[in-house]
């Protein structure tokens, strides 16, 4: 059996395990989506959203790409910020990283990588704006857990300074989070992002609503 085919056998069984439970699943599957969340997580393969959050279908919706990025000209998380901040309106949205991000240690390195690069930059300006901080830290490892923190940490602020989440912090109280996953035990770390002061930090000069 190839890999392909075992994926549609794992379909099937994923079916009939559904419709043990409950013969209406999928019925009420198509009905429509009401998701609490809004996940904004890394591409990484071993960091599934639903996987590490205990979700299942309809519950959370989820965007990712390389290391978790919140950037203000890219129409793809734009969109879908948007689209489940106003449509969905969900209740919430969580930044989430996780320690070991392929894409994070990338941009530690001195290194053309072509089309990466301007994706890159990003995460090298997160070096930047925090380089005092991240120089002192002697230990390799520890430097780069950290990077991946406050990358977190600056993808908030991204999502912060955005129209779609000021209007509707004041409609109906959103929030921001930022977690980290460690793989390593497999549990979700709370950053604890001061949502709140941060938004009116930001509102001084990013106001938009």
């Amino acid at each position: 059996m190839t890999s392909i085919e075992k994926i549609f056998k794992n379909n099937e069984k994923w079916v009939a395990e559904k419709l043990s439970v409950n013969p209406e699943y999928f019925k009420n599957l198509a009905e429509g989506q009401t998701p609490e969340f809004l996940y904004i997580g890394c591409s990484d393969s071993r960091a599934s959203a639903e996987e590490l959050m205990g979700v299942g279908p309809g519950e959370v919706f989820v965007h990712r790409n390389i290391s978790n990025m919140v950037v203000s000209i890219d129409l793809n998380v734009m969109s879908v910020i948007n689209y489940a901040v106003r449509q969905l309106k969900v209740k919430h949205v969580i930044v989430c990283g996780h320690y070991g991000c392929g894409g994070v240690k990338a941009a530690l390195q001195p290194l053309d990588l072509g089309i990466l690069n301007p994706w890159l930059r990003n995460i090298r300006d997160v070096y930047r704006t925090h380089q005092n901080e991240l120089d002192a830290i002697e230990d390799e490892q520890q430097r780069y857990n950290r990077l991946v923190e406050l990358n977190v940490q600056e993808q908030c602020i991204n999502l912060i300074k955005t129209a779609a989440i000021q209007e509707a912090y004041n409609e109906n109280g959103i929030m921001v989070h930022g977690w980290v996953f460690d793989m390593h035990t497999g549990k979700i770390i709370d950053l604890k992002i001061d949502f709140e002061n941060i938004l009116k930090d930001i509102m001084k000069i990013y106001k938009l609503s």
